[in-house]
C-alpha cells in the first residue's frame, strides 16, 4: 500500500476492504451503526469511498470486526492517512466533479460514449470554452475559466510518459455535426480528434446516424477500468445536478455488454478517419447566417 496512490482510489480500496470485513463479521450496516453511535448512512458513505475516514475510525471498526492481525490494521490506518491527501484537483473548489478526476487520474483505460459532445479529453481549448460557455451559462468569467484550465490538465493523463491512459471513444454522429463555437472551432476540433486517434493508445469510432437505435440511446456513460485488479471497474454516469458512480458487478456487466453493442455498430477506426475528413469538409464549407454559428 504505497505512499503515492491517489486519495481517491485509496478511499474507494479502503472502503471495499471495510465491507468485505463487515461481511465476514457476518454484521450489517445497521448493527454496526449501533455498536459505534453513528448512523447507518455513514457506514454505506465509508464503505463506497464516498466519505473520508480517520485511522482511528478505522482501528474502531476493525475491533469490532475482530481483525487481530496488527500488521492489517496498521496498514489500513495507513490507507485512511493516504485517503485524506490532496490531489491537485482539490485545489479546485467550484470543481463538482472531482471524484470523478480522481479516477481518470489512476485509471489504466477509459472507454466513453458521447452521443452529443466531443469528450472532454479529446477537446481543444476552443472548443471547450465553448462548450463551458454554452451549457454552464450562469457561470462566472471566472468559474469558466477556472473549468477550462482543469479540464486542459486532465489531458495530461493521455500524454503520461510510460503510462498513457488507453482511451476508446465512441462517437454519435451528433457531436460532429453540433456546431461548437463556430465552423472553424469544429474544423480544429475534428482534426484534433482525428490525430489524436490515430495515437496507438487511443481509439476513435463514429456512430453513424444510420446505425438506427441502438443501446446507447439512454445517454453518456463511461467505464473506469485500472491496472490493479483489487480496484473494481466504475460505470460513470454524468448528470447535471449529481453524478452517478456504479459498482455493482451486474451494473458493470450491463454497461459493458452495452459497450461492445456500440464497438460492434460504429464504423472502423479507419472508416472513422475517413468520416471524419468528409464531416470536416462539411464544415468547412457551409455558410452559416449570421447569428447562427
Amino acid at each position: 500500500m504505497g505512499v503515492t496512490v491517489n486519495p481517491t482510489v485509496s478511499r474507494r480500496r479502503l472502503g471495499s476492504e471495510l465491507r468485505r470485513l463487515r461481511e465476514v463479521s457476518g454484521m450489517t450496516t445497521q448493527q454496526v451503526a449501533a455498536s459505534l453511535l453513528i448512523s447507518q448512512p455513514k457506514i454505506s458513505l465509508l464503505e463506497n469511498g464516498r466519505r473520508l475516514i480517520k485511522p482511528r475510525d478505522v482501528r474502531d471498526l476493525c475491533g469490532l470486526y475482530g481483525v487481530r492481525d496488527q500488521r492489517r490494521v496498521d496498514q489500513l490506518m495507513q490507507l485512511a492517512r493516504e485517503s485524506g491527501r490532496q490531489g491537485w484537483w482539490n485545489a479546485y473548489d467550484d470543481i463538482p466533479y472531482g471524484a470523478y478526476i480522481g479516477l481518470e487520474a489512476e485509471a489504466a483505460t477509459i472507454r466513453v460514449y458521447e452521443p452529443l459532445v466531443i469528450p472532454g479529453l479529446l477537446q481543444t481549448a476552443a472548443y471547450a470554452r465553448a462548450v463551458i460557455a454554452g451549457t454552464i451559462p450562469q457561470a462566472t468569467a471566472e468559474q469558466a475559466a477556472t473549468r477550462l484550465r482543469v479540464r486542459m490538465r486532465r489531458q495530461d493523463r493521455l500524454c503520461e510518459p510510460g503510462n498513457p491512459l488507453r482511451l476508446w471513444v465512441v462517437l454519435d454522429e451528433s457531436a460532429l455535426r453540433r456546431v461548437v463555437g463556430g465552423r472553424e472551432v469544429m474544423c480544429e476540433q475534428l482534426d484534433h480528434v482525428t490525430r489524436l486517434g490515430a495515437q496507438p493508445h487511443v481509439t476513435v469510432q463514429v456512430l453513424p446516424h444510420c446505425a438506427g437505435a441502438h443501446p446507447g440511446v439512454s445517454g453518456p456513460f463511461s467505464l473506469i477500468e485500472f491496472a490493479d485488479s483489487t480496484d473494481a471497474t466504475v460505470v460513470y454516469l454524468e448528470r447535471f445536478t449529481s453524478d452517478l458512480y456504479l459498482e455493482k458487478r451486474s451494473d458493470v456487466r450491463r454497461y459493458s455488454d452495452m459497450y461492445a453493442h456500440l464497438q460492434a455498430r460504429a464504423l472502423s477506426p479507419d472508416s472513422t478517419r475517413s468520416f471524419l475528413e468528409e464531416v470536416i469538409e462539411a464544415h468547412a464549407g457551409t455558410e452559416f447566417p449570421a447569428g447562427r454559428r
